[in-house]
């Protein structure tokens, strides 16, 4: 690793922010370096519990992720905040930057908070948010919290990257039902009914429990529903209580072991298939690719001759 490197890995160790911001940038850029990088960071991980914050547009959830920041930073915990935005389509950066939505919490030392672009990725989230958080994990944050873009059906993989997946819903017509549609009851560990303080809360609250209610348990955890005013605070404490005891849960019925050996699985072949991409559309066969077919009788004979070159590729570099 190049000397420049090395400085910025001891600087990143000693908790200087900057390092943290920079090493952040080449995940989001896909820096050649990063897999080194994060590599040599790794014995450093494991000991952050990662939040997912999910939900539709406009359930307040940059309000919520905001107060459960406060509450942590009330406890001394180092916290560190993963906000993904739409992509700016003149910059290729964040669209909306929730440093600004969280200005009450962004101004404190013991918080660190990333806006990220989802850059065309339809999951909500960004590639690169696994290895963002073993970043801030191995920076020393202790609650890590992803709060995804609120696209509806497209963002359920948040729940492949956290511990506890709180999905956050209003009492609008039809909301459970429209979640329930998207999938987004499938990966909730706890429901939250925001701005109850709207007229049809009581209908929606009771909607919400029903249908949940129709959710089999997962590993004898029943997600609970809760009910708040994020932006008073009101019903805070429940939700750290649920938050505590879901941890409890899964720690105890070694389903947390499950989940993060699933993550473990799940960024190595990203990881594998990633790097076998980048070697088999090398530049050469990339324009082969493209102008291949004047040769070639169909996109099936260009695609077995380049497969075929692939493979003897990696003979010629194993002998």
């Amino acid at each position: 690793m190049e000397n420049l490197d090395q400085t910025l890995l001891e600087r990143f160790r000693e908790g200087d922010r900057r390092s943290l911001s920079r090493l952040l940038t080449r995940i989001e850029n896909r820096d050649p370096s990063v897999p080194e990088i994060l590599d040599t960071l790794y014995p450093r991980t494991g000991d952050a519990w990662r939040l997912g914050v999910t939900g539709p547009p406009g359930a307040g959830k940059s309000t919520l992720v905001n107060r459960l920041v406060g509450s942590y930073r009330k406890k001394e915990l180092p916290v560190g905040v993963i906000a993904f935005d739409p992509t700016s389509p003149f910059t290729g950066g964040a669209l909306l930057g929730d440093r600004v939505r969280m200005e009450t919490v962004s101004q404190d030392p013991g918080v660190f908070i990333r806006s990220m672009a989802t850059r065309g990725h339809l999951g909500g989230l960004s590639v690169g948010v696994d290895e963002a958080c073993d970043l801030m994990d191995a920076f020393g944050k202790e609650r890590i919290i992803i709060e995804t873009v609120g696209v509806g059906q497209s963002e359920l993989e948040v729940a492949n990257s956290a511990d506890t997946t709180i999905v956050v819903l209003v009492p609008q017509s039809g909301d459970a039902i429209q979640a329930m549609k998207a999938g987004l009851m499938e990966i909730a560990d706890l429901y939250i009914l925001n701005k109850c303080d709207r007229d049809g809360a009581d209908h929606a609250f009771r909607e919400l429990v029903s249908t949940v209610s129709l959710k089999a348990p997962e590993d004898g955890w029943r997600p609970p529903v809760l009910r708040t005013v994020a932006e008073k605070g009101e019903g805070l404490d429940e939700v750290l209580k649920a938050i505590q005891e879901h941890r409890q849960h899964i720690i105890d019925s070694g389903s947390l072991e499950e989940r993060r050996h699933a993550r473990i699985a799940a960024k190595t072949k990203r990881f594998v298939e990633d790097g076998i991409r980048k070697k088999l559309w090398n530049e050469d066969r990339n324009t082969r690719r493209v102008k291949g077919l004047a040769s070639a009788s169909s996109p099936y004979e260009l695609g077995e001759q380049l497969i075929d070159d692939f493979y003897e590729e990696i003979r010629h570099e194993r002998r």
